[in-house]
């Protein structure tokens, strides 16, 4: 049930002095609007209008994969060391792989991923070829120990992150999959308001043959990718070293100069083949009777990284601008005045704009008109709705959109049509 939240009672700190390690606009904004709070090197805390976003993600990243047949599960974060050996990957992972043991010296790991866990959980279940294909996902922390967190959400430790695995008869199978999995990637993308770019990509230490990212163009983004209008792109890292970025290439598919910028990694897709299914023994039966092993993809979207991303993309010198898809409250009513009928009347348009779905806070703090200004633009829901006393009086009040700094001057009687028509504009 949707309900009006008030400032004055809600837990969102804001800052003016920023610790000296917030380098880049999302990690000095997540921090000065309160939406994280640093726990340790690369660990950080969700507060209450962050882990907003954070579910509101969550819920597009949901719909996407359900309306592409995915079936959620959820997986654990510690796991035994012994299929990460079975897999190979216990001495090839490094440095990153957090390891320790419990209290009978029985070695565990903190999940960076989840092939091997998810490999060995429908081992013995995937019986016949009749009970492929399928793909399971999760939305769960993952713990990788960089060697040099920065950026905040951009390269932590612990993130949240949604990961995918499908399970096929064929190539033919896999690949139909994998181009659903990209397609409902860039719509993922495209419904945060990212500017992103689908590249080719290495696989890294996930494995397999054939991989694609989705970046958000930035340019705080740590990795160097170039594309073309028509479609075509790749990072740099992936054409290996006779790439060379300080000079003009032609795009492989027309023909056209390459375009170089920076970007950030928001999601990949994967092709693994075989290569978990073969070494853990997981197999299936087919038409003649016959163990095969299934071909396996693997699809994953950084969701904490993602809010850092919008950020990145959609913020101004005052602050944060969030898209109304993911914004913690869609509008904020900020009351002035402190005279009971003008506040009654903030209060009342919001109950009203609830009823009509509307997310909204209002501004209730006994406090100055400039710092309530301020901590608006700083947290950047879409829209602002300023009710004061000279405008009450004239029975007006002014909606300001966020992102363009319009402002439109509405009569009482029409606020609550007007603002949801403003909203359903943007």
């Amino acid at each position: 049930m949707v309900r009006v939240a008030y400032m004055s009672k809600m837990y969102a700190p804001t800052l003016k002095e920023l610790p000296a390690e917030a380098e880049i606009a999302s990690h000095k904004l997540s921090l000065r609007a309160g939406l994280i709070r640093k726990s340790a090197s690369g660990i950080y805390s969700f507060l209450p209008l962050g882990y907003r976003v954070i579910k509101k993600i969550e819920d597009i990243v949901r719909d996407e994969m359900d309306a592409i047949g995915c079936q959620e599960v959820l997986l654990p974060i510690v796991q035994p060391a012994e299929l990460w050996r079975e897999s190979g990957r216990w001495d090839d992972y490094g440095p990153e792989l957090a390891r320790f043991n419990d209290r009978h010296e029985r070695e565990f790991c903190l999940g960076p991923t989840h092939e091997e866990i998810i490999t060995d959980m429908v081992k013995g279940e995937i019986r016949s070829y009749r009970n492929l294909p399928f793909t399971l996902y999760q939305i769960n922390m993952k713990f990788r120990d960089e060697v040099r967190p920065r950026f905040g959400l951009l390269r932590g430790r612990e993130f949240n992150m949604k990961d995918a695995y499908s399970f096929h008869t064929t190539q033919e199978s896999l690949q139909e999959h994998y181009d659903q999995q990209a397609a409902a990637y860039g719509r993922i993308c495209e419904r945060l308001g990212l500017d992103y770019r689908p590249v080719d990509a290495d696989s890294g230490q996930i494995g397999g043959d054939v991989s694609r990212e989705f970046m958000a163009l930035a340019d705080a983004g740590e990795a160097e990718l170039v594309y073309c209008d028509c479609g075509y792109g790749a990072t740099t890292e992936s054409l290996g070293e006779d790439f060379d970025p300080s000079i003009e290439h032609s795009c492989p598919k027309c023909g056209a100069p390459l375009k170089l910028v920076r970007g950030i990694e928001v999601s990949q897709v994967f092709q693994l083949g075989t290569k978990y299914s073969k070494v853990m023994g997981l197999t299936y039966q087919d038409e003649n009777g016959v163990d095969q092993f299934p071909f396996m993809g693997c699809y994953g979207v950084g969701v904490s990284r993602s809010m850092a991303a919008v950020i990145e993309q959609s913020h101004d010198d005052d602050g944060i601008i969030w898209p109304v898809s993911i914004a913690p409250y869609q509008v904020m009513i900020i009351a002035l005045s402190s005279d009971d009928e003008a506040f009654n009347y903030a209060d009342s348009l919001a109950q009203q704009l609830v009823e009509k779905g509307v997310e909204i806070v209002v501004d209730d703090r006994d406090e100055r008109a400039g710092v309530k200004f301020a901590d608006a633009d700083l947290l950047g829901f879409p829209l602002q709705v300023i009710v004061g006393k000279r405008g009450f009086e004239a029975g007006e009040i002014e909606v300001k959109i966020r992102k363009t700094g319009e402002k439109h001057v509405v009569a009482l009687d029409d606020a609550t049509t007007e603002i949801k028509q403003l909203l359903d504009r943007l």
